[in-house]
Parts: C-alpha cells; sequence; structure tokens
C-alpha cells in the first residue's frame, strides 16, 4: 500500500508548537505534502526542517513569510523537481514533485485569490499556466510507465457540494465559475480524477478547511479545498480516502485538516 496525506500548515512553525510534530510522529503515512509552509527551511527546528526516518524536501517562497510548499518522503527520491517551469511562478513556493517507484507526487499550493484585486489575477495566470503543464506531466509520466498524483490546497471549490454556504459564495474567489470551469477541465480535459470525490460521490463534503471566525469548525461549515488529484490507474487503486478532522476545535494544528488516502501499489 502506499499512504499519502496532504496538509496544509497555515505556517509550520506555529503547527509544530501545536500539535503537528506529534501527528507526523504518530502517521502511516508514506509521503506527506505540505503547504504554507512560510518558513524558511534555516528557520525550522531540526526535528521539523528533517524529521528522523523521512527525507524532506522544501520550497520556500522567494517572498519571505509566504507560501512555501515541502514533501516529506519515507524513501529517498528518485528525483526532484521545485516548480514547473513557471518564469513568474517557480520562485514563488508553490509547486515541487519527486518520483518515487512507479508513481510522481507533487505538493501543491495554489493562489488563494481575492475578487476585484491583483491576488486574483494572478491565480488566474497561475491557472493558466499550470493547466498545461499537468497535460504534460501527465503524458511524460505515462511514456514512462509511471502514474501522477498531485496534493495540496487547491483553493478551488469544485462543486456545491465541496462547500457548506455555496449560495453565499457564487462571487467569492474559491467558488467563482471560471475556477470551477478550469478545475473541471482538469479533470475532464486533461484526464485527472478527484480521488476523494470518486470515493465519497454522494456527501456533501467531506470538507478540509474552516474559518478560524465565528463557529465554522463547530458548526461543520467548510469548504473542500484540499484535493488528492491523480491519474486514472492510481485513482482507481485506492482502497480508502478520508480527512483527518480533529476531535475539537483546541486540537486543532491548523485551519486546514489533513486529506488522506490509501492506495494499492
Amino acid at each position: 500500500m502506499l499512504t499519502v496525506t496532504t496538509a496544509n500548515v497555515n505556517g509550520l512553525r506555529a503547527a509544530a508548537k501545536k500539535g503537528y510534530v506529534e501527528w507526523l510522529a504518530g502517521t502511516a503515512a508514506d509521503v506527506v505534502c505540505l503547504q504554507e509552509v512560510r518558513a524558511e527551511p534555516q528557520q525550522l527546528p531540526e526535528e521539523v526542517r528533517q524529521p528522523e526516518g523521512w527525507h524532506a524536501v522544501h520550497a520556500p517562497a522567494a517572498a519571505k513569510g509566504r507560501a512555501g510548499v515541502s514533501l516529506l518522503t519515507r524513501r529517498e527520491p528518485d528525483r526532484v523537481q521545485v516548480g514547473f517551469g513557471s518564469e513568474e511562478f517557480d520562485g514563488s513556493g508553490r509547486y515541487v514533485e519527486a518520483d518515487l517507484p512507479g508513481v510522481t507526487v507533487a505538493s501543491l499550493y495554489l493562489p488563494s485569490g481575492e475578487v476585484g484585486t491583483e491576488r486574483q489575477e494572478e491565480k488566474m495566470r497561475f491557472l493558466g499556466e499550470f493547466l498545461p503543464y499537468l497535460v504534460e506531466l501527465k503524458q511524460r509520466a505515462a511514456a514512462d510507465g509511471r502514474e501522477v498524483l498531485v496534493c495540496g490546497d487547491w483553493n478551488i471549490a469544485h462543486q456545491e457540494a465541496d462547500l457548506k454556504n455555496w449560495k453565499a459564495n457564487r462571487k467569492s474567489s474559491g467558488f467563482l465559475p471560471e475556477e470551477r470551469e478550469w478545475l473541471g477541465r482538469v479533470f475532464d480535459e486533461a484526464g485527472y480524477v478527484d480521488v476523494v470525490r470518486s470515493m465519497h460521490p454522494d456527501r456533501e463534503g467531506p470538507y478540509s478547511w474552516w474559518s478560524y471566525r465565528g463557529r465554522a469548525f463547530d458548526n461543520d461549515s467548510g469548504w473542500r479545498i484540499d484535493y488528492h488529484v491523480a491519474t486514472p490507474g492510481l485513482a482507481a487503486r485506492c482502497v480508502k480516502a478520508w480527512v483527518e478532522r480533529a476531535g475539537s476545535h483546541p486540537e486543532r494544528w491548523s485551519d486546514h485538516a489533513p486529506v488522506t488516502a490509501v492506495y494499492e501499489r
């Protein structure tokens, strides 16, 4: 089995003080994809930067205190790549991939955006560059007899079932028609599979992010924006997928919850 977890840590230094270290020590995952790490590697305690039993790859953002993605793997990767060939985004701490036997696993932190601002324009530019890369990656992997798994915070809720208050968010970044259409193209045109949705086709959620404002977590008023996006061959081998939702608000070490899936090798 191959067990993969993705988690937006909302600042790795802060998460490490709230329970992330204990969670990592207890996880059965073979691969952990982290997003919104924010810290430079040298700013992290040794046990967080290079945890025992893991091979860690960090891709911080050039802009300090922003973004940042990491990949932790039990075995040493055969190849590591930071970025996806984008002049604008390769230094922004938003993408890192690694080759393991038979599969390329990536950690993605897609820009969050904000309607009517440069942040939304940046997000749309990212989408425009990233889709062709996903197509190329899938083709390249197929030629090598490999599968692909892109995990992370995609910052888009694809369907109405992917967020609690969808009617109130139809004009919000993360649920705009053009964003949802783009993610649909990832599945329909590029041929990837939303693994968690394929395992839970008829339910709302399971949500992976809840605002710290109000009682969003207690009321399960969340968004499903953290995805396992896989090539069909790997998706078909998924036997279990779930959100590691904390038992209570104080037990959370991020505003996101880890999303884990188990694949037959």
